[in-house]
C-alpha cells in the first residue's frame, strides 16, 4: 500500500528541456567559473551548485542572475507536464494516494513553473522546495517535509520518483518503500541503475500501474 508518492519536477513531471543546467552552466561562466561537471549537479540545490562550482561561499549575485537567466529562459521555452503526468497524477489521488512534488529550485522558480503549469491548485497535495529544509538531495529532509505536510506516517509506504542519481539516492537515505528511477530526464538507464533502487521505469506515467 502507498499513501504518498513524492516526485522531482524538472525531467521527471515537467519538461524543461534541460534550461535550468543551461543557466546555471552560464552563470558560473560569467562569474569566471568552470562549468564542465554542471552534470554533477542534477537534482542538487542550485545555490549549492554554484557556489560548489566557483569555490566559494558568497554567491548572492550569482544566484539573482541564475534566477534571471532561467526566467528569460522559461520565457522564450514555457515548461509543459510530460506526456501522460497530469493524468498519472490524477489517477493516483483519485485512489486516495497523496502526491508530493520535492525540487532542488528554491520557491520563487518553482511559483513561476506552477503559475505556467496551471498546477497552483488542484493537483497537487504538497509542494517542497529545497529552501523548505536544512540541506537538498541526497539529504531526505524534502522528503520528509512532503510526508510531514501530507500526514504520512509511515515512510515503508512512501514511494519516491525522480530522474537523477541524486533523487534516488534522497530516497534511499529516506527509507522509502519505493526508490524509482524514471528514465525521461537526462541521465540513462545505466546512470541510474549503479545507484540504489527498487524500479526503473520510463516515466511518471506508468506510476499508476505499479501503485496498483
Amino acid at each position: 500500500m502507498i499513501d504518498l508518492v513524492v516526485l522531482d519536477i524538472a525531467g521527471t513531471t515537467v519538461q524543461e528541456h534541460g534550461l535550468v543546467y543551461r543557466a546555471l552552466a552560464d552563470t558560473v561562466t560569467a562569474a569566471g567559473g568552470s562549468a564542465d561537471d554542471v552534470g554533477r549537479w542534477m537534482g542538487a540545490d542550485k545555490r549549492e551548485a554554484i557556489s560548489s562550482m566557483l569555490g566559494r561561499s558568497d554567491v548572492d549575485a550569482e544566484f539573482a542572475g541564475f534566477h534571471e537567466r532561467l526566467a528569460k529562459l522559461y520565457a522564450e521555452s514555457p515548461p509543459t507536464p510530460l506526456p501522460g503526468v497530469p493524468e498519472a497524477l490524477a489517477h493516483l489521488r483519485s485512489t486516495g494516494v497523496k502526491v508530493a512534488l520535492t525540487t532542488g529550485f528554491d520557491r520563487p522558480i518553482v511559483d513561476g513553473l506552477l503559475d505556467v503549469l496551471g498546477w497552483r491548485t488542484g493537483v497537487l497535495d504538497a509542494v517542497v522546495c529545497v529552501d523548505d529544509v536544512p540541506a537538498g538531495r541526497p539529504a531526505p529532509y524534502m522528503i520528509f517535509k512532503a510526508m510531514e505536510l501530507t500526514g504520512a506516517r509511515d515512510v515503508r509506504r512512501v514511494l519516491t520518483a525522480g530522474d537523477t542519481v541524486r533523487d534516488l539516492e534522497a530516497g534511499t537515505n529516506a527509507g522509502a518503500g519505493f526508490v524509482v528511477g524514471v528514465l525521461s530526464g537526462s541521465q540513462t538507464a545505466e546512470e541510474l541503475g549503479r545507484t540504489r533502487h527498487t524500479h526503473l521505469l520510463p516515466g511518471v506515467a506508468d506510476l499508476p500501474a505499479l501503485v496498483a
